[in-house]
């Protein structure tokens, strides 16, 4: 019921959607299960999580959380997410027009869409950080077969080398620098297995999902320690690169421009000895073209693909559902190292898991 338009009768989901996310849940089950704890998830439930919290409900090419629209460009659709008054405030840059638009005016937005291209929306929205995707773009790559015993279509995996395989997975430290859902829900089921997670926010600028529903953030959040840093200043980013080598395992979902800001590289840290795997929640993923690309949940499924369509167009596929599929899918994947002993780094791109649960 999170699905379709909102008086229309309820389509027929993506083949590969329920099966993907049920595959997902098996592996966190089976590799959690190694590390001496399993956990046992419902992955509809996980998926409907922030839904449920919120009262959502289906609103066909509008997002069931509001701040996502499907739009018609003059060659295709675009998911266009203006979840931000930064985001207003930059639409008359981004369509290249002379007035600004006020906030919460999406049929100026929409006139504007249908007289540019796709490619072009995206290619401007990268430049101001903005959450634009053409419909579909990351679906048509080849993401192999399913396998249920190697890596999650959609996630990247660079190994470093060997390390030890964990026994236990209460000998672990997890250090949780991601916000909003994605990431947060990685780190929940790590601390699921028993191991011991640490959620660091900025002073400046804590987590964005404080804002949600106060039970969805505890649901991601529960049972995690909780420390806040002053990025800005030069003890809180030594602090925080010290925690980061201490650590078995680091959760980010900041681009990588703004990680090497705060003086952090993923591929060093686990290749010097430091964190066994690094999970890299991504829009698109690290590559030339994508790493400063902006994301969320329900524009990243656009770009997936993960969308229904009817005579009208495209509508949303649940809610956000690129969030939380990500999360499922870094998890899965970071555990399947440690259990078998392998270093690296995980890149789980939104869109790209998307794409492959289509």
């Amino acid at each position: 019921m999170l699905t379709g338009r909102r008086d229309g009768a309820v389509p027929d989901l993506p083949a590969g959607l329920l099966p993907g996310l049920r595959r997902m849940a098996e592996a966190i089950g089976r590799h959690s299960a190694e590390l001496g704890q399993r956990v046992v998830l419902d992955p509809e439930a996980v998926a409907c999580e922030r839904a449920v919290a919120a009262g959502l409900t289906r609103n066909g090419d509008i997002s069931c959380g509001g701040a996502c629209r499907l739009l018609a460009t003059a060659d295709h659709w675009v998911g266009v997410n203006l979840p931000r008054p930064e985001d207003w405030e930059s639409t008359a840059a981004w369509l290249e027009i002379g007035a600004p638009i006020e906030d919460g005016r999406w049929d100026q937005v929409a006139a504007h869409v249908g007289g540019c291209t796709g490619d072009e929306l995206v290619e401007r929205a990268v430049l101001l950080g903005m959450a634009v995707a053409v419909v579909g773009e990351r679906a048509a790559g080849d993401h192999g077969p399913p396998d249920p015993e190697g890596a999650t279509p959609g996630v990247a995996v660079r190994e470093v080398g060997p390390g030890d395989a964990v026994a236990d997975a209460r000998q672990l430290e997890v250090v949780d620098l991601s916000s909003l859902w994605a990431g947060p829900l990685a780190g929940s089921v790590l601390r699921r297995t028993g191991a011991r997670v640490v959620k660091v926010e900025s002073a400046t600028r804590p987590d964005a999902a404080r804002a949600g529903p106060p039970s969805l953030f505890r649901s991601l959040n529960a049972g995690k320690g909780s420390v806040t840093l002053d990025f800005g200043s030069t003890s809180g980013r030594r602090e925080l690169r010290d925690l980061v080598s201490r650590s078995d395992v680091v959760i980010t979902s900041a681009r990588p421009r703004a990680l090497e800001q705060l003086g952090l590289d993923p591929a060093a840290s686990v290749g010097d000895g430091g964190p066994a795997v690094w999970l890299a929640v991504t829009g698109y993923g690290c590559g030339p073209g994508s790493a400063d690309r902006v994301a969320f949940g329900d524009d990243a499924a656009a770009a997936g693909g993960l969308v229904v369509w009817d005579p009208d167009g495209p509508c949303f596929c649940a809610d956000a559902l690129a969030d939380p599929a990500t999360g499922l899918a870094g998890a899965a994947t970071v555990l399947d190292l440690l259990a078998s002993g392998r270093r690296g780094v995980v890149t789980a791109s939104m869109a790209d898991v998307a794409g492959a649960l289509v």
